[in-house]
């Protein structure tokens, strides 16, 4: 048994209305080459804003349910699949989240998840716009199973993705948006882009989960994104990859199946030693 997971790697332009756009014919083609379940990247309908800190910036945040929901609802109502989005919550005035929000197969929201790790970095000014997530690491139940959503920064953290296995998670999805500094070497830029997809393919492993990351691609205002978007098995083994420097849409299969055996050969939950991981919830041992 198994699902066909469609990925939409883009590079973004400052037309909001042509992303989304060109958004909805990738969906609609992977639809109609089967896929069942279509993962999106990080804040997808425009340019990757956390560049620059700017209150103006604040009017592209909607309501959820409010118009990009109705819009990704339509089609996934349309094309009979479920869509795994990314937008700019406006929770209430002076509020906002990062949010992911999965559509069911007819329309329905399924669930929404806020990003909970926020970054500070550099060209990645995320703070300033987004206040942490509050609903916690729960996942969201659609009818092809039981999605462990994160965005981008919380794909560093182990921690989220145990709690997401732990919950129930089949499958972990990472929408994103990272790329390199310009000043750093190209060494490093390529160590970076590898430390990346294998601190994931860990999480993989250590839950016995596949993980599915989409990231964007492409120039924006001086930050080139590193694509790299891929599919990891519950061992880590890459399915799919796919390229730095260009759009790419795909269809991935996976064994949904595969995890139960590779959790008896490996049986990393049964081992835990949950009595001896109080300190995990302390910021730093002295």
């Amino acid at each position: 048994m198994g699902i066909k997971v469609g990925i939409i790697q883009q590079h973004n332009t400052a037309d909001r209305e042509d992303n989304k756009r060109r958004l909805a014919e990738k969906i609609r083609s992977l639809a109609k080459q089967g896929a069942e379940l279509i993962v999106l990247q990080e804040l997808h309908n425009g340019l990757y804003f956390c560049q620059t800190e700017d209150v103006s910036i604040f009017d592209q945040a909607e309501p959820i349910p409010g118009p990009s929901t109705e819009f990704y609802g339509s089609i996934a109502k349309e094309q009979q699949v479920i869509i795994v989005t990314s937008l700019f919550e406006r929770r209430a005035p002076g509020l906002y989240h990062n949010t992911a929000v999965v559509f069911e197969k007819d329309g329905t929201i399924a669930g929404k998840y806020r990003k909970m790790h926020i970054p500070d970095d550099p060209g990645y000014y995320e703070k300033f716009y987004f206040t942490p997530g509050d609903l916690g690491f729960q996942p969201i139940q659609t009818s092809v199973g039981r999605l462990g959503v994160l965005v981008c920064w919380d794909q560093w953290y182990p921690e989220a993705a145990r709690l997401m296995a732990l919950a129930g998670a089949e499958m972990l999805i990472y929408p994103t948006a990272i790329g390199w500094d310009t000043n750093d070497t190209h060494d490093e830029q390529q160590r970076q882009r590898i430390a990346w997809q294998t601190v994931m393919r860990g999480h993989a492993v250590a839950n016995g989960l596949p993980v599915v990351a989409v990231n964007r691609v492409g120039d924006e205002d001086g930050v080139p994104f590193w694509g790299t978007s891929f599919v990891a098995g519950p061992q880590g083994e890459l399915l799919y990859e796919a390229p730095t420097n260009q759009e790419t849409e795909a269809i991935i299969d996976i064994d949904t199946q595969r995890s139960e055996q590779v959790r008896r050969w490996w049986p990393f939950l049964r081992d835990r030693r949950i009595e001896e991981y109080k300190n995990i919830t302390k910021r730093f041992i002295d």
